[in-house]
């Protein structure tokens, strides 16, 4: 099927009250360059600060974003709005694979972790999704996307520590900015806290401008070729387990809010991001996932059309083309950024345990309390373990961890208070529990589907209450089955019914 473009949504003027305007729609199209802007405006705090955090070149980062939000419209064939940014979850990991064999080891990994993913998309859009939502309840969802917020702990405290002062002011700045303000303006709290700690800083005179004034205005970002390290790949790979939540989260979040079924877009939502990571991980990028901050943009603005998006990936693009801006961000003190991340990587941690709740896991069934116990710790104190030349760090060892401990102890008979097997968003966890004990999808008017917030990434997915922070990351709310997800429960399995 080719590529749909968009039709003109009524007048192309304004958006008639009760309606929306559909991925295949679009308004004019000075009103849609404006929304086009508002996406590049809140994918940006996060997205640059993931290659500041781990040493790539910034710009280089927004050049591979912008392109791979293009690769992903074009792989889903135009029916799944999405912004891809930088993902946290290959933060650790990638800082970890630097120390073996510097940026291009570290590009190698990324790339083979985009091809796996982009073979585990194209082996779903076969088949189904059934298999990984099996593999994959809130339980184990949560505590993955718990632990990647706590394994990054010390680098926020390594950075805070270099200047305190200069992160405390970041830090209560976009902590009153996402309280304070409401809207649109509460979702940008980190990039808004972020830029008044900078400017503090430049005041202060604690930044050299010396690299900016000799960048030129228009040229290519500094590209690097991978290498490959079966040490690097083994400490990045398994961040795809991480990416398979984080969009199939987006993508049902999308579908609550745009009011259809896109079930069968989820495999080429997993090839689309797939591709846009091993493309990064070609040419000096930071890996991809879907962004839950630009739903938030979605929601205030009922604009799901995709040719928004094609205005932000374009603009990202044009970004990176400008060595001066890659410049100005590498000049960002440490200060500030320990400020920023105390926020991110917390919010993160906090996130994982939003899927529980709104997923209503059960902690008295000790297969779900022994699956989160063992992850959390794993991931929070970074174990590791090294197997001849390759190395598992503690993100690793916790996701693989949570996802064979839940399945092992249920196979042993450990039967769930409620029946499990939908796959939570890191960012916006899940929706309401149906009437078989699995989360649903999360409707447009609900928290976690519309409003701001870490995106739960709007800060890290789909954003939270209003007036919270927003954090970055990556995708949004919620999500249910569509259908049974594995092997057909036991009656013992389904949920008491209520009174």
């Amino acid at each position: 099927m080719a590529l749909r473009l968009w039709e003109l949504h009524g007048d192309g003027r304004t958006v008639t009250p009760g309606a929306v305007v559909r991925p295949e729609e679009r308004l004019s199209w000075g009103r849609t360059a404006g929304i086009g802007m508002q996406h590049v405006v809140a994918m940006f705090g996060a997205t640059f600060l993931v290659p500041v955090l781990t040493g790539f070149p910034p710009a280089t980062t927004i050049l591979f974003s912008g392109i791979g939000t293009l690769l992903f419209l074009v792989i889903t064939r135009n029916r799944v709005p999405s912004y891809l940014g930088s993902s946290f979850a290959f933060i650790a990991p990638v800082i970890a694979a630097k120390a073996e064999g510097g940026i291009p080891a570290a590009l190698g990994g990324i790339l083979v972790c985009g091809v796996l993913f982009f073979l585990i998309g194209l082996v779903v859009d076969r088949t189904s999704s059934r298999l990984i939502e099996w593999l994959m309840p809130p339980v184990v969802t949560g505590a993955i996307v718990a632990l990647i917020g706590l394994n990054l702990a010390p680098v926020a405290r390594d950075s805070f520590a270099e200047q305190p002062w200069l992160a405390f002011l970041t830090l209560a700045a976009i902590l009153l900015i996402g309280i304070v303000f409401k809207g649109f303006i509460g979702r940008l709290s980190v990039f808004l806290g972020v830029l008044l700690g900078y400017l503090v800083a430049a005041v202060a005179g604690e930044i050299d401008f010396a690299p900016v004034g000799d960048a030129a205005w228009v040229g290519l970002p500094d590209f690097t070729g991978p290498t490959f390290s079966w040490r690097a790949i083994a400490l990045i790979a398994p961040v795809v387990i991480v990416l398979i939540a984080e969009n199939t989260g987006h993508v049902k979040a999308v579908a609550a809010m745009t009011e259809r079924n896109l079930d069968d877009s989820l495999g080429k939502a997993y090839m689309g991001d797939g591709a846009a990571t091993a493309l990064a991980g070609l040419g000096g990028g930071s890996g991809t996932t879907t962004y839950a901050e630009n739903i938030g943009v979605m929601a205030a603005t009922k604009v799901y059309s995709t040719a928004a998006y094609v205005i932000a990936g374009a603009t990202a693009i044009l970004l990176g083309l400008v060595p001066k801006f890659g410049a100005l961000v590498v000049t960002i003190p440490a200060g500030v950024l320990g400020g920023a991340t105390t926020v991110l990587y917390g919010m993160i941690a906090v996130l994982g345990a939003r899927i529980w709740v709104e997923s209503r896991v059960d902690f008295r069934d000790p297969v779900n309390l022994v699956t989160a116990a063992v992850a959390l710790i794993v991931g929070a104190a970074n174990y590791t373990l090294s197997w001849g030349d390759l190395e598992f760090n503690g993100i690793a060892l916790g996701s693989f961890g949570a996802i064979i401990i839940y399945r092992v102890l249920r196979g042993l008979g450990g039967t769930p208070v409620f029946a499990e097997g939908a796959i939570a968003s890191p960012a916006a966890g899940t929706g309401a529990v149906g009437p078989e004990g699995q989360a649903g999808p999360v409707g447009p008017g609900s928290p976690a589907a519309g409003g701001p917030g870490p995106d739960a990434p709007g800060g890290p997915d789909a954003p939270a209450a209003p007036g919270a922070p927003a954090v970055p990351r990556g995708p949004a709310a919620p999500s249910g089955p569509s259908g049974p997800s594995g092997p057909e429960p036991d009656p013992g399995d389904r949920p008491p019914r209520e009174p």
